[in-house]
């Protein structure tokens, strides 16, 4: 096997998710077992260089990885010809100013969602990469994930029949701060810092949608924040002024409604933190991030509505398991080496930034929707 080397400069992973599932969980495990193997002949080999503005952060994860590149000068990094692409993973208010950047230096990117803080900002960066002639990947995680592809194989088997309905039920309590430490960052809950449910998590549902049922024309959204006040990392009071709640109503256009509600002021009565029920006319489905159920018309039980007397059936032991027929690697992981594949071989690849502006604009579109107690069409994009 002869060895090819990928240099990627990765920003953003001094933080919690670019760390564990993007440095660690991925570039690291994929040179862990011995590089991408590209079936001819060639290992395909990352070589991570750490970008970010806390040296002690950076010099601390190259040690305790045996990394020897890292940088806090994005620009020079950036000027580097060695360089092949470059990952993003920052926060949401300084990623589009650094993939502008990247793209004018003639870098392949690579980034978390979402891609800019409105629509215009993320058309402009997919037009920008497509004049550039880059390759361009936008992380849509979850649909690599093992509940929702065996949702996708149940859907590729034709098991629903006509899809109906979607009702995806996502989030959980994530402590104030005073008490308990918060599990999540403060940014998270102030708007002026690019925080919110809706920007975070509409993306997320665009395109799950959009990849399993079809693309979504229509929301209809209500926003909210239901805890004022939260306290930040040491310890400080702040007015969460960033939505943490948001139910949204989605027309798809294969005819299919989705109701999906999000929360991080809800408390977990679910078999897994994201859970989508799929009904059809042959089946319905219960898919989560890992497991999947389901329950075909010929072995769906008669319930008789009747409130006088304690229910007689165990309604969740009706369900038949999906197997796994496979093995599933992380979803993240994943996704990087079809990406790199992309940029190696020019393998099709279509989770690009202009899929990404598709979760923008519908985050944009849900909070206008709320501002003005109005349904909103959700025109189609192009470059």
């Amino acid at each position: 096997m002869t060895r090819r080397t990928v240099r990627i400069a990765m920003n953003g992973v001094t933080g919690r998710m670019g760390y564990r599932q993007h440095l660690v969980r991925s570039i690291l495990a994929i040179r862990d077992q011995g590089g991408l193997d590209l079936g001819d002949g060639q290992v395909l080999w990352p070589e991570p260089v750490l970008v970010g503005r806390r040296e002690h952060a950076l010099r601390a994860l190259a040690d305790r990885h045996g990394l020897t590149e890292w940088s806090t000068d994005l620009d020079a990094v950036l000027a580097d010809g060695s360089i092949d692409v470059y990952f993003d993973a920052q926060v949401t208010s300084a990623r589009v100013d650094a993939l502008g950047k990247a793209i004018a230096a003639g870098k392949h990117v690579y980034t978390e969602k979402p891609t800019a803080t409105d629509t215009a900002g993320a058309l402009e960066l997919a037009r920008m990469a497509q004049a550039a002639g880059i390759k361009h990947g936008v992380v849509q995680d979850k649909i690599f994930l093992p509940g929702l592809l065996k949702l996708k194989r149940l859907i590729d088997g034709g098991f629903f029949g006509e899809i109906l309905s979607v009702r995806g039920e996502f989030g959980y309590w994530v402590f104030e701060g005073d008490w308990q430490q918060a599990q999540r960052p403060s940014w998270n809950y102030r708007a002026e810092d690019g925080g919110g449910i809706v920007v975070d998590m509409f993306p997320h549902w665009e395109y799950v949608l959009h990849e399993l049922f079809g693309r979504v024309t229509s929301v209809n959204a209500h926003v909210t924040t239901h805890i004022p006040q939260r306290w930040d990392e040491h310890g400080k009071p702040y007015a969460a002024t960033a939505d943490d709640a948001a139910y949204g109503i989605f027309e798809l256009s294969g005819g299919a409604v989705a109701q999906i509600n999000s929360s991080w002021a809800v408390r977990v009565h679910r078999d897994e933190l994201v859970e989508f029920q799929v009904d059809g006319t042959h089946g319905s489905a219960v898919a989560g991030l890992r497991d999947c159920r389901v329950q075909h018309r010929s072995a769906t039980p008669k319930p008789v509505w009747n409130p006088d007397i304690p229910a007689t059936e165990a309604f969740r032991d009706q369900w038949q398991e999906v197997p796994d027929n496979t093995e599933f690697d992380n979803g993240f992981k994943a996704q990087w080496e079809l990406f790199l594949r992309h940029v190696a071989l020019d393998e099709p690849y279509h989770w690009d930034l202009l899929a990404g502006a598709r979760g923008v604009q519908l985050a944009e579109l849900g909070l206008k929707s709320s501002a003005e107690g109005r349904r909103y069409d959700v025109p189609e994009l192009s470059l």
